[in-house]
């Protein structure tokens, strides 16, 4: 993955990293980490400029954000309340929880997309609740592209300074992602384990 990244940008320059960003946000499996301190490497060189670079990967990383954060709200919160009453375990909420959670998103929604772009895995997770709460589509996108902003102005940076070690921002980032993927699968497990259904279910 990693040669296939360097050689896309590589190719490609703004067209690449913005592709690349695109598929990062629909596919978390793929680094940001990576990508754009690539990316920065290659405008410390003077083959791409650095703001430019810092824009492009922004609209990538925020187009690929659409198509789950419109998955949301095609799905709609009442199939997932009647999800959550029948499967409820295996999603490990309830229709009451859910209602809960849409609440804060409600009230919180684009604090948690702009703190939520910072956190791998979450990034891409982060905008289907905001799709199924129906947050207006323009603060989605202020709060996402500003999440999206800051990432990439970091990692852009980092790359620029670090120059040809720009690969040690992966090696230094990429266990936060093991982290938070271990911390959501053993929330999953406990949450499994206490689940009940709500009352209107029982």
């Amino acid at each position: 993955m990693t040669a296939w990244i360097i050689q896309t940008i590589s190719d490609l320059g703004y067209l690449g990293i913005f592709l690349v960003m695109l598929a990062e946000s629909l596919f978390p499996p793929i680094p940001s980490e990576l990508i754009i301190p690539f990316a920065g490497f290659a405008a410390a060189n003077g083959d791409l400029n650095f703001f430019a670079v810092i824009a492009t990967a922004t609209l990538g990383a925020v187009v690929g954000m659409l198509p789950w954060y419109y998955a949301g709200r095609l799905f709609g919160l009442a199939r997932v309340r009647w999800l959550a009453d029948k499967f409820g375990r295996f999603m490990a909420f309830n229709a009451e929880e859910i209602d809960i959670a849409v609440g804060w998103f409600v009230r919180f929604g684009p604090i948690i997309v702009l703190f939520g772009r910072l956190v791998p895995l979450i990034r891409t997770l982060i905008s289907i609740p905001a799709g199924l709460s129906r947050m207006p589509l323009p603060v989605f996108l202020v709060a996402s592209s500003s999440g999206a902003l800051i990432w990439n102005t970091i990692l852009t940076s980092a790359g620029y300074v670090l120059h040809e070690h720009y690969e040690v921002v992966e090696v230094i980032v990429d266990p936060l992602s093991y982290i938070v993927l271990a911390l959501v699968v053993l929330i999953y497990a406990y949450r499994v384990i206490t689940w009940r259904p709500s009352q209107q279910a029982r």
